[in-house]
């Protein structure tokens, strides 16, 4: 240091050597994950990949739900495997259980009479709930209710590529407002009146179904029957404010009026994929091919070369469900085009 000079405070120098890191632009979202104590282990792999794979740099919080309260040992062990913000929360009463009004002669009959054909969950009260809840509830948690875009995660998934860029602010800047992996078909012995009830809704209100949709995803003829495809909502990348909408509330009050969630079993995957493909523009629904992704049996694995190497991508390409004879992935691209 010259003669004269003054040495420049412990502050100075920090300030100097350490500038402010520039503040790295986020979308409103947040992770929502429903779970029971008793998966505490497959949720943690769960969580794990997802922050190996892309949270470790973005740090989107996490919403944890469960119809009950969570221990303070699972809380503990999920909390330390990321930095983000999580939170945990019970669904209320009328959120999850089998609303007083519906006739449980009936709702259990027709529950024996799917276990006696062998229809997964078929006999399940628990699984129905949760259906009805993931229908038409969980975008009105109050843990949830802050949050614009949500990304479901379940125990025991699969995360296969590294995700470099923000899938939200993907959604967020060019107008996106479902987005998905996989797509199949859903067993026609669980809905057998839905379709029949959404036609039923249709007329009732024309109005509602946009111009631009997707119905050629769901439909080969116009609407008059319904081909079962629908996209596997275990993962979901979506915008809240179009389960929110009007048009979205009237539709799953007229369908829950009904009792078909109970009296059959419908599932919230053909639920979502229905109202997304009435009710929005085709290209406000989005295929993450890039999202290496598996919920067992079924994986998503890029056969984009480029996509695959780029991800560091631990799937096999030719083993991706996408081109599977279940798959409705061929019925998509005819809608939307290949990309």
């Amino acid at each position: 240091m010259p003669l004269g000079a003054t040495r420049p405070s412990v502050s100075q120098e920090i300030a100097h050597e350490a500038p402010a890191a520039p503040t790295v632009r986020k979308a409103n979202a947040t992770f929502i994950i429903l779970c029971r104590n008793s998966e505490l282990e497959a949720i943690i792999q769960s969580v794990r990949e997802v922050e190996d794979r892309f949270n470790r740099d973005f740090n989107y919080p996490y919403v944890f739900l469960n119809d009950e309260p969570f221990t303070e040992s699972f809380k503990k062990r999920i909390s330390v495997l990321s930095p983000s913000l999580m939170e945990f929360g019970v669904i209320p009463h009328d959120h999850w259980f089998q609303p007083s009004w519906i006739n449980e002669e009936t709702a259990s009959a027709a529950r024996k009479l799917m276990e006696l054909s062998n229809v997964i969950y078929g006999g399940s009260v628990s699984y129905r709930n949760m259906c009805r809840f993931n229908s038409g509830f969980f975008f009105r948690h109050p843990l949830v209710q802050k949050y614009r875009y949500y990304w479901r995660i379940e125990p025991n998934v699969h995360f296969h590529c590294n995700i470099p860029s923000d899938p939200f602010l993907y959604m967020q800047d060019h107008n996106k407002t479902y987005g998905f992996t996989i797509t199949m078909y859903e067993f026609e012995s669980t809905i057998r009146s839905l379709w029949q009830t959404v036609r039923e809704y249709m007329s009732l209100h024309p109005e509602q179904v946009h111009p631009d949709n997707a119905m050629g995803f769901i439909s080969e003829d116009n609407g008059a029957h319904y081909n079962l495809c629908h996209f596997w909502s275990n993962f979901e990348i979506a915008d809240m404010d179009f389960w929110r909408s009007e048009t979205y509330m009237m539709f799953f009050e007229f369908l829950d009026s009904t009792g078909g969630f109970y009296y059959e079993r419908w599932g919230d995957a053909p639920v979502h994929s229905i109202a997304a493909s009435l009710f929005l523009p085709k290209d406000a629904i989005h295929f993450f091919d890039e999202i290496g992704y598996q919920h067992i049996p079924f994986t998503h694995c890029t056969v984009n070369t480029e996509r695959w190497q780029n991800g560091r991508c631990s799937c096999d390409p030719s083993q991706s469900f996408d081109y599977n004879g279940y798959s409705c992935l061929r019925q998509w691209e005819a809608v939307a085009g290949r990309h």
